[in-house]
């Protein structure tokens, strides 16, 4: 029999966020594979590393995460080609993800190349724009509300549309996309309504003020709401 493919989400930061089914499996898996920059631990591995135990066989994706799609779907390939060994062997192999597994997550990619061949269980986790909301004490939506997620590198004609269709939205990779996301919450009238956090769950973890804010790190988001406040 071959192995099961485990795509874990472990949240955005904060340890204790890992679900109890997570925290079970990397327990008992003997493989585990994490993205990881081309030199380091990588986040992924920093977040789950109470949790996993001494003697695990340990796969680090390395990639360089940058724009260059074909070195990323190399570094997928490589990846993929060498869980499936394992998997073959029978043994179990544990992915984490940053946040959860399908939302914007790197598992996407293995699960593309490797659900075809073998079984596959994906375990949700705890999201940047959930943890963002808490963290912030900003409800994102209630009532009918229509709620978009718009990655910042979108064009700014096509976020001014998305912005106009929603009743909230949520950017996400915020970094120097700041100006943009600003002009175009100006021009609707939202941006004294913007909510600006970076790297939330982590312990460098800050939140911003519209009216003061200058720059913004990548793992950066802003929520905003059209009637300010989720619950009028």
């Amino acid at each position: 029999m071959t192995g099961t493919l485990y795509g874990l989400g472990i949240g955005p930061g904060d340890p204790e966020l890992l679900t109890l089914k997570t925290a079970r499996i990397l327990a008992e898996v003997p493989v585990i594979a994490w993205p990881a920059p081309l030199e380091g631990e990588g986040m992924a591995r920093a977040i789950a590393g109470a949790h996993i135990p001494p003697g695990r066989i340990e796969i680090a994706i390395r990639m360089g995460f940058t724009v260059d799609r074909a070195g990323t779907e190399a570094a997928y390939d490589r990846a993929a080609a060498e869980i499936a060994q394992h998997l073959e062997q029978g043994r179990d192999v544990a992915v984490l993800c940053e946040g959860d597994p399908f939302f914007f997550g790197s598992f996407i990619y293995l699960f593309a190349r490797l659900s075809p061949r073998f079984k596959v269980e994906v375990v949700p986790g705890v999201s940047s724009i959930m943890a963002a909301s808490a963290a912030l004490q900003a409800p994102l939506s209630a009532w009918d509300d229509g709620v978009a997620v718009i990655p910042s590198t979108r064009s700014e004609a096509e976020i001014e549309a998305l912005v106009a269709a929603c009743d909230a939205a949520v950017f996400m990779k915020v970094g120097r996309h700041l100006p943009k996301i600003r002009r175009v919450l100006e021009r609707a009238g939202l941006w004294d309504k913007a909510r600006l956090i970076e790297r939330v769950g982590l312990p460098d973890q800050r939140i911003h003020s519209a009216a003061t804010v200058s720059e913004l790190p990548y793992f950066s988001i802003i929520l905003v709401h059209r009637r300010g406040q989720a619950w009028l």
